[in-house]
């Protein structure tokens, strides 16, 4: 027989060396603004599998990525552009890292799901559907 475990258990999350370095440093800086979505994104940091940036794999969702998601809380599917809080603009689709969703997105790949708050403190399922990496730098 099996036993239902006590905890959730999150899904296996890749973040890109730099990116969790400097996703880091900005949640100690907003933890006054935003306590909750800091302290969940500091905590998705923590357990990541941190890679170097030239290893990450292009279904893993990173910063300036378009990522296509299913909410659970309405069954509808949205393509978001995830970065950094002074670029956000929900208008444009483009939700910040520090939002609870972006910050539930970040590191999950392509078919993953993650059982994650909303502001009412509501569980609701986030799955991802689809991953554009972001723009590559050409030198």
């Amino acid at each position: 027989m099996l036993a239902q475990a006590d905890a959730v258990v999150r899904p296996h999350l890749i973040m890109a060396e730099t990116e969790a370095e400097q996703l880091s440093t900005l949640a100690l800086q907003m933890e006054q603004a935003a306590p909750l979505a800091a302290d969940l994104l500091l905590q998705e940091i923590d357990r990541a599998e941190v890679r170097p940036d030239a290893d990450m794999p292009d279904h893993v969702v990173r910063m300036r990525s378009t990522v296509r998601f299913e909410d659970d809380a309405n069954g509808a599917a949205r393509s978001v552009l995830l970065v950094y809080p002074k670029e956000a603009d929900i208008a444009a689709g483009k939700i910040s890292v520090l939002s609870l969703v972006g910050a539930g997105l970040i590191g999950l790949s392509v078919g993953q799901s993650i059982q994650w708050p909303d502001r009412d403190g509501h569980e609701r399922a986030l799955r991802i559907l689809k991953v554009e990496p972001p723009g590559r730098l050409v030198f």
